[in-house]
């Protein structure tokens, strides 16, 4: 059978990176009341992505997608890295596409230059230097169309426009931002999404089989079945700040990561706020069943260049044995690595935090551990910000090894906001960020 007929790609040509995947046995074993230091954490391998055009890939896939890549190449796939199983080999996620703002009139818009970009799954290896792209699946619907990267609701997303900001483009409601990837023992596909924000199961072949979302969100028009299986209170969810990191916990479970804390009671409470979620989601039983408090570090500890603390983010959780996980906090240029464990009792589903009348909000407490929540223990396992070499967004992170994790980053396919983006032909101005993988060793767990 055809790549066309499928939703898959097999490239066999430049584009490379590598080594393994596993990490921190030493930290699982000694729990999160052990103490880590960075002091000699260091990259011991930098790989990187080739050029290629991101019309190409697209049509290879979904033939008759993309008329015009706008002189982009594939980038993006940093949203999350996930281990394929084989020595070196990864599996990972593009986000919605090539996107980016520029004001008109003294407000910002949403532009798509390529919104017939389709997300992908796409597999890699580390070879040398270099990363190799062995296949590709397109994210499609029930009917095998391309569920595009276009915002699904007019009021609730951003509205998107043209590359130059000047033409507006329809809402899609299949439309995915897709950003964690995970694969179940029956080779499926998990992702998260920060449209709904939603959890999405997807087939081998890219099909999407259910796409989870908020209790209340009333997506409809999909060409894919939809359920509302997620707690109401993620409808607060700040534009383009859904769910971003997913873990799969040893017996399956999932836990997704919201990216930032909620707008509740507004968005002035949510910008400021230091407290996000956890989920976590049994696809045994179809539910989310655990809901988790996660407290930010300051924003100057986790980037000492930042004063905003609306820039705080988690863009990645890795499973690291039983109910651990690392989760990463992050802004665009700095990122810290904390271990936490899913304590039984530090469930807050379903109490008052879940209802979007209880005042204070969690996310207004300036102490949700002295009002009495359950916040999440985490222990400092490292600072990326300090180890040399490590660029900046990074929003994969892998197990390769006892004391070894992969790192990826999203380079935004290679744009940059702004009227400049583009050249008068409409043809991107590259801002000269590649796509890595990098191993880091962590000498003391």
């Amino acid at each position: 059978m055809s790549p066309h007929a499928t939703g898959r790609l097999r490239v066999r040509r430049s584009v490379a990176m590598g080594v393994p995947l596993a990490v921190i046995a030493a930290l699982v074993a000694a729990g999160p009341d052990a103490s880590a230091s960075d002091d000699d954490a260091h990259v011991v391998r930098t790989a990187t992505l080739g050029d290629i055009p991101l019309g190409a890939f697209s049509n290879a896939l979904l033939p008759g997608t993309v008329d015009d890549d706008r002189g982009i190449d594939l980038g993006g796939i940093g949203s999350d890295i996930y281990p394929a199983g084989r020595k070196g080999e990864f599996w990972t996620v593009t986000d919605r596409g090539p996107n980016g703002q520029v004001k008109v009139a003294g407000k910002k818009r949403r532009t798509f230059p390529v919104p017939g970009f389709d997300p992908a799954i796409v597999k890699i290896r580390v070879v040398g230097d270099t990363v190799k792209v062995l296949d590709a699946i397109a994210i499609t619907t029930a009917s095998g169309k391309g569920v595009t990267g276009l915002p699904n609701q007019a009021g609730r997303d951003e509205a998107p426009y043209s590359y130059d900001a000047e033409s507006p483009l329809s809402y899609n409601p299949d439309g995915l931002d897709t950003e964690g990837i995970v694969r179940a023992d029956d080779g499926s596909f998990w992702l998260v999404d920060e449209y709904g924000p939603s959890l999405v199961h997807v087939s081998t072949r890219g099909k999407v089989l259910t796409r989870y979302v908020p209790k209340g969100l009333n997506l409809t028009g999909t060409d894919y079945p939809v359920v509302e299986a997620l707690p109401a209170i993620l409808l607060h969810r700040k534009i383009n700040r859904g769910f971003e990191g997913l873990a799969q916990l040893p017996g399956g479970d999932l836990v997704m990561a919201l990216q930032s804390p909620l707008s509740l009671p507004d968005t002035t409470a949510g910008e400021a706020s230091r407290t996000t979620r956890l989920l976590r989601f049994s696809p045994q039983e179809k539910a989310v069943t655990a809901e988790y408090a996660y407290r930010f570090d300051p924003v100057n500890v986790v980037d000492p260049s930042e004063d905003d603390t609306s820039e705080l983010k988690i863009s990645s959780v890795v499973a690291v044995g039983g109910n651990r996980l690392l989760v990463e906090e992050r802004t665009d240029k700095a990122a810290r690595l904390q271990l936490v464990k899913l304590e039984r009792g530090a469930n807050i589903l379903g109490g008052a935090y879940d209802d979007d009348s209880t005042s204070p909000s969690l996310e207004q407490l300036d102490d949700p551990a002295a009002s009495g929540v359950p916040v999440l223990d985490k222990r400092l396992v490292v600072d990326l910000g300090t180890v040399a070499g490590v660029p900046g967004k990074i929003e994969g992170v892998a197990r390769v090894g006892h004391d070894t994790l992969a790192l990826i980053n999203d380079n935004d396919f290679g744009m940059t906001d702004g009227a400049g983006a583009f050249d008068a032909q409409g043809r991107l101005v590259d801002g000269g960020i590649e796509t890595t993988v990098q191993y880091l060793r962590l000498h003391r767990l």
